[in-house]
């Protein structure tokens, strides 16, 4: 579990972030939301400790993340898995190497068990066939996967996806968003998404956190959105004419059922 409390963050006396308070839960998947602009990549860095918030308080399990040494947060970046809006891979490397690379960053295993461990997260993404592949020789879908699986080999406690469906067709962002849901039950992490994608809210947002102009403007999950009388966050999520028919289908169903 992950507690944010009153995080500010200021760029040279613009305050970006105004005062967010909010839980991330283990073993849901609890995403991000809100317009370009709207704070959610620097609250996501302050999550993740690259940005130092100008006050608050981030609590990793009840420990105050914040006040850590630089050991202890070395401590806490091993037990964190990262998908990177762009994959993040490394060109030079095959996707195996890929894998392995927080394994040597962060463990003592052998060369055999590590080989071991980059196999099952492999064949979980249903990627074994391509793990001497280079990124360039594959595709954007299936990079993402490499990304995730390169996420999760550490059995991370804590894992942050920053527009994980990011270039890809819906398609292959329906099957990402139910790969990172099927994990996030899995290994029970607290799974924190940073996302643009509507689709992906209403199909896994077990806890969704909606941001405007630096504020929480709400907070609840996708069944509740439906049924939310905030017109901010109506006007967002549902945005298209598409979604709009969608949400009003949605909600004359949630009347009728009442």
């Amino acid at each position: 579990m992950i507690t944010a409390v009153n995080i500010t963050k200021s760029f040279d006396g613009v305050e970006v972030l105004k005062g967010i308070s909010t839980t991330f839960e283990k073993g849901k998947t609890n995403l991000i939301i809100g317009q370009s602009g709207s704070g959610k990549t620097v609250f996501l860095k302050c999550l993740l400790g690259l940005f130092e918030p100008t006050s608050g308080t981030i609590l990793y399990e009840n420990k105050d993340a914040v006040q850590f040494t630089p050991l202890q947060k070395q401590a806490l970046r091993s037990e964190i898995g990262t998908v990177f809006q762009g994959s993040a891979l490394f060109d030079s490397m095959t996707v195996a190497q890929n894998v392995k690379f927080p394994l040597e960053m962060f463990t003592h295993l052998t060369e055999k068990e590590m080989r071991t461990r980059v196999s099952e997260v492999l064949e979980r993404v249903n990627l074994t066939d391509a793990l001497k592949k280079y990124p360039s020789e594959i595709s954007g879908g299936m990079q993402k996967r490499v990304a995730i699986a390169r996420a999760i080999v550490n059995n991370p406690k804590y894992l942050f996806c920053d527009e994980p469906n990011s270039g890809l067709d819906p398609q292959t962002s329906q099957l990402i968003d139910r790969l990172i849901h099927e994990i996030t039950l899995e290994y029970n992490t607290t799974t924190v998404i940073n996302s643009h994608d509507m689709n992906s809210v209403l199909e896994i947002g077990e806890k969704i956190i909606y941001l405007k102009n630096g504020h929480k403007e709400w907070e609840g999950d996708k069944e509740s959105i439906i049924t939310s009388e905030n017109k901010n966050l109506i006007d967002f999520v549902f945005s298209s004419r598409l979604f709009k028919m969608t949400h009003d289908v949605l909600l004359e169903k949630e009347r009728n059922r009442e």
